[in-house]
């Protein structure tokens, strides 16, 4: 019973990975129970189908690119706002539009959302669930979506930026196991190829550090599960984890961290194309702990939004579409279609733990 699972998974695993673009436009939802609520309410990012007009705050969404802290999100906001040209009236500033959520980050510039998604799979994945409803009830056309993060290399050099090949559990295996109804669904964590090629043209000469594409492992843990003995508990030793990530390494694994599984496998069963870009931190064969000082760190993190950034200029020059002026419009205003709603939208999304 377990090999005929198996070899289910692993064969759509190998249809899908021939399949490099999505011809359909829109966002797949699967789920038609979603036409027979009154409103759609995403509770975690304070926003509902009713209580505000998505499609005049979203419709216009091409780019949505996650980071880890509400910190980085904010970073990149501006970052792509100065990049693209974008000036916001004086004044005022980025509108977090879910700061009354209290739970992610998102501030839009023009076509582009900048979103937290916090830390591991479960984050990450409640994350997604909303912002794919979101892009639907937007009716927002042929997105696109990057996690733009941190990592720790393996074989890799702090400061390397890794375009994620794939996407593997802690057991190397290329799909995301979702318990659903008390069985084990598998869903394959598969990344867009030729979306990882454009991304890699972009890696400039002149860089001063490399780009490269590899296998990315995802783990449900940030100690034991990537074979650190630093945490608060240790049960093997320094052999064993030298051997387990020497494994990884031979595996093709470049580096480790812990939510391009859960990205990789909803934004796939979404027909949404997307990508994995992160920095390496540290080499996880030298060290379990970053000893680098903060000014370097930061300007590391800056590298993965960089190429992003580069992918989005190219695609908005290509299609005459860069900003370039003053327009409050472009910052995230909120657009309410009932007050009534939207009050009930807030205080649902603020009860809900």
């Amino acid at each position: 019973m377990t090999s005929s699972r198996s070899n289910s998974v692993h064969n759509s695993v190998d249809r899908d990975e021939d399949r490099d673009e999505y011809f359909d436009t829109t966002v797949r939802l699967r789920n038609p129970n979603l036409e027979l609520l009154d409103q759609d309410i995403l509770y975690h990012l304070g926003l509902g189908s009713e209580s505000h007009d998505l499609v005049e705050m979203f419709g216009d969404i091409k780019f949505v690119c996650m980071a880890g802290t509400p910190k980085r999100c904010e970073s990149f906001a501006n970052y792509i706002m100065k990049e693209l040209g974008h000036k916001l009236p004086t004044g005022t500033r980025l509108q977090d539009i879910c700061e009354y959520s209290y739970r992610y980050s998102m501030y839009k510039v023009g076509p582009v959302l900048s979103i937290s998604h916090g830390m591991g799979i479960p984050s990450v994945g409640i994350l997604l669930h909303e912002v794919i409803k979101l892009m639907y009830h937007a009716k927002v056309q042929d997105p696109i979506f990057f996690r733009i993060g941190t990592s720790g290399g393996v074989g890799l050099e702090g400061g390397t930026v890794v375009i994620s090949e794939e996407a593997v559990d802690g057991l190397l295996r290329p799909f995301l196991d979702l318990p659903v109804l008390g069985k084990i669904v598998s869903r394959p964590a598969l990344l867009d190829k030729k979306l990882q090629r454009e991304l890699k043209l972009l890696a400039e000469p002149d860089d001063l550090f490399p780009t490269l594409i590899g296998k990315t492992m995802c783990t449900t843990d940030f100690y034991e599960g990537q074979s650190r003995m630093d945490g608060a508990f240790c049960d093997f030793t320094e052999t064993e984890r030298m051997d387990h990530l020497q494994t990884l390494k031979d595996n093709g694994v470049v580096n480790i961290e812990m939510e391009s599984l859960a990205f990789a496998a909803l934004t796939h069963h979404a027909g949404i194309k997307a990508a994995v870009v992160c920095v390496t931190l540290l080499d996880r064969l030298k060290s379990d702990q970053i000893h680098y000082p903060k000014e370097v760190l930061e300007e590391w993190q800056q590298r993965p939004q960089a190429l992003v950034c580069r992918y989005i200029k190219k695609y908005l020059l290509k299609k005459g579409k860069i900003l370039n002026n003053v327009d409050t419009s472009c910052c995230g205003a909120v657009c309410l279609k009932s007050p009534r709603r939207f009050k009930l939208v807030q205080q649902e999304s603020e009860s809900y733990d």
